[in-house]
This record gives structure tokens, C-alpha cells and sequence, in this order.
């Protein structure tokens, strides 16, 4: 099991982190997403769990289904 901290930009609610959660849990090998504490409208940290190396560009994928960008 790995955990890869992503930074998504633009989340403001528990609907937005909910968002964010139900697309990334949707890429090959996510077990589990976290959002330990949601800065609004700015940076949030997002821990996601895998079983092996997270496909980063999956991830931004997701992110960017719901909405959001993944900052650099």
C-alpha cells in the first residue's frame, strides 16, 4: 500500500471534497482518499491510498472531472 499526498486547488465544501473523493476512488488502484483539513478556495492536501505507484496523470484526470485542478 502507497499514500500519495496531491494538492487539489479550489475545493470550498464537504460537497466539493466529496466530489474530489468519488472520482479519484474511480482510478485503477485507489483504495482510499483522504482531505485531512479543507483550506477553502485554496490548496487542500487529498492523502490517497493505493495498492502500488499512483498513475499521477489518472489523478489529475479525476480532479479535473470534478472540477478542480491539481497544483504542481
Amino acid at each position: 500500500m502507497e499514500t500519495t499526498t496531491i494538492t487539489v486547488n479550489g475545493m470550498t465544501c464537504g460537497h466539493c471534497v466529496a466530489s474530489v473523493t468519488e472520482e479519484l476512488k474511480e482510478v485503477a488502484g485507489v483504495t482510499d482518499v483522504r482531505v485531512p483539513e479543507l483550506v477553502k478556495g485554496g490548496d487542500s492536501q487529498v492523502l490517497v491510498d493505493s495498492e502500488g505507484a499512483l498513475d499521477l496523470e489518472a489523478a489529475r484526470a479525476a480532479v479535473a472531472e470534478a472540477g478542480y485542478t491539481v497544483s504542481a
